[in-house]
């Protein structure tokens, strides 16, 4: 970290723009000018927290070498590419922060089809008035983020909105990463008798935000889940290449992910709700407001339909991992019901679990 920013935020005596920041500690129009406002920005608050040598450049554009990135590794390997725009309220929330669900988003996108993300870009759309403070926080964030997934922010760009058009802060992340030759994710579809897993507990990313917003608070803390989720895939593809489909289950919960899997496919999916795995908090929580958690957004879980013989395999790797230590067996893909997902109740009974029409929960990531 340079010398212009400290742990409690920017030295604003080092700012010397035309508008002292250290009397006028908030973002203004200006600093989406592109002038000396702008510099003024990126160089006590982005460079300090994302300082790299491709970043350092500050280029319109960053040119990798991928033998640089990955040695001889880079033999035979494809490029994955990923974006995706983040505008979660509150911007920090129990477990995580949209600095967190900025860099884990992109890199969970990655990891869904077994690359290794090496590098994102960063865009900020920033509203008049958001204080500086604030916004190195949210960097700050974003960039033990990066460190503890092991990638570079290696470019960016900044906008400034008009008071009253935004809310603060949103951020967009594209990653680049590389899937080595090996893995072949989805090279055979899914087939009667594959085996469903969920790597952890389910909801909580979704209620963590529902404990701060509009003052509603719950008896007990529930945290986000938002995590990291290659280094989990790798390990399941070490125990098993020929995984059927990955998904992490972001907007609209399990239920939606599952109805993906199965949108364009020969097959349906069968789960037994009782084997799915809920916090007591989450569960509680979700009865009070009538909320389902299959369909509650998690930031740091996955979803993979593997082969039956290889299911004590993978679920054995997922465990002995950080991020799939809760890692278990929900269900099964079926051949009746092709295109639709049910779910077995603890009754026996069964139910039809659709994609929702729309968002529970607004504004989760």
């Amino acid at each position: 970290m340079s010398a212009s920013t400290t742990s409690a935020g920017p030295d604003f005596s080092r700012f010397s723009c035309p508008v002292p920041l250290r009397d006028y500690p908030e973002v203004i129009l200006g600093h989406g000018g592109g002038g000396m406002l702008s510099r003024e920005l990126i160089d006590h608050v982005f460079l300090p927290a994302f300082h790299n040598p491709l970043l350092d450049r500050l280029g319109d554009s960053t040119v990798l070498e991928l033998d640089g990135l990955m040695g001889a590794a880079a033999a035979g390997c494809r490029l994955a590419f990923s974006t995706d725009s983040y505008v979660v309220r509150p911007l920090f929330f129990p477990g995580g922060s949209i600095g967190d669900l900025a860099v884990n988003g992109t890199v969970n996108d990655l990891a869904m089809s077994g690359a290794r993300p090496l590098v994102l870009s960063a865009g900020f759309i920033i509203e008049e008035g958001f204080p500086i403070a604030q916004l190195a926080a949210v960097a700050e964030r974003m960039a033990a983020a990066a460190r503890r997934a092991g990638v570079s922010i290696v470019t960016g760009d900044t906008k400034v909105v008009e008071r009253g058009h935004g809310d603060g802060c949103y951020i967009n992340t594209s990653g680049l990463g590389v899937v080595p030759a090996h893995v072949a994710i989805g090279r055979e579809p899914m087939r009667d008798g594959d085996v469903v897993l969920v790597s952890g507990t389910i909801g909580e990313h979704g209620m963590a935000i529902m404990s701060v917003r509009d003052g509603l608070e719950f008896e007990s803390r529930i945290e986000s889940d938002t995590a990291p989720l290659h280094g989990l895939v790798a390990a399941m593809l070490a125990a098993c290449s020929e995984i059927r489909v990955l998904r992490d289950p972001t907007r609209g919960g399990v239920a939606t992910s599952l109805n993906e899997m199965v949108a364009h496919s020969a097959c349906g999916i069968e789960i037994e709700e009782a084997a799915v795995p809920v916090s007591l908090q989450v569960a509680s929580a979700c009865e009070i407001l009538g909320l389902d958690p299959l369909h509650v957004a998690n930031e740091g879980r996955l979803l993979a339909v593997v082969p039956a013989e290889a299911a004590v395999a993978v679920l054995d790797a997922m465990r002995r991992h950080e991020h799939g230590t809760g890692a278990t067996q929900i269900g099964r893909v079926v051949a009746d019901h092709p295109g639709m997902v049910a779910g077995r109740t603890a009754l026996g009974g069964r139910r039809v679990l659709p994609m929702p029409l729309g968002e529970q929960l607004p504004r989760i990531c």
